[in-house]
């Protein structure tokens, strides 16, 4: 199906275009959402005439999602999920998560405006990115953890893995030094008398 895009389109075509698009995209997507329009001969007239007022409106909408981008790009978010030790989150971090997230953090953020590339099913930082307008975009952090203390603390740079491992390093050098100091301890403790009869003996 022919259509003309009444704004940029991601890896489809810039405002003005007529482009060729699957029948279920431009029904399920581009029309209802007013980025397009079916490419009939009055549809492209009524472009055309009001293309000025258009490009307009969107020099005006681009430079609103700039002022916010400015703000929002670089952001960290925290997200408390359920994970099991190895810290694969039982479910997944979805759009509408992000999007609650960024606007408890005080942006304004709809979840269709949060593009994840790939689901986000584990703990730690993962960049995202939020689509402002369709000529601009910020990158945010959202930051998946069990606990607020557990954010903190991937949020310094360490990951649950390693704090596990200075953890069981620690344990493992206090029992060592338990051992040590009750050997020490044993040695304390030898019988003074055993050590003259060896002097007698001898």
């Amino acid at each position: 199906m022919e259509v003309v895009l009444l704004e940029r389109v991601e890896k489809l075509g810039q405002m003005g275009d007529v482009v060729n698009v699957k029948p279920g995209f431009a029904r399920n997507f581009l029309l209802p959402q007013g980025k397009a329009l079916r490419a009939t001969k009055v549809n492209i007239s009524r472009f055309e005439a009001e293309r000025a007022q258009l490009e307009a409106r969107n020099l005006e909408l681009k430079a609103e999602a700039q002022t916010v981008a400015d703000k929002l790009d670089g952001q960290s978010f925290v997200i408390i999920r359920s994970a099991s030790d190895m810290g694969a989150l039982y479910g997944s971090v979805t759009p509408r998560d992000v999007a609650e997230a960024s606007t408890a953090g005080g942006f304004s953020v709809d979840k269709r405006q949060v593009s994840l590339d790939k689901p986000v099913k584990e703990l730690g930082i993962h960049d995202i990115r939020v689509v402002l307008h369709p000529e601009v975009s910020a990158t945010i952090a959202i930051n998946v953890a069990r606990s607020a203390e557990e954010a903190e603390l991937q949020a310094s740079g360490k990951s649950i893995q390693d704090a596990r491992a200075e953890e069981d390093a620690a344990a493992e050098f206090d029992i060592q030094e338990l051992f040590e100091d009750e050997e020490e301890g044993e040695g304390l403790l030898s019988d003074p008398r055993g050590d003259e009869e060896d002097e007698e003996l001898r």
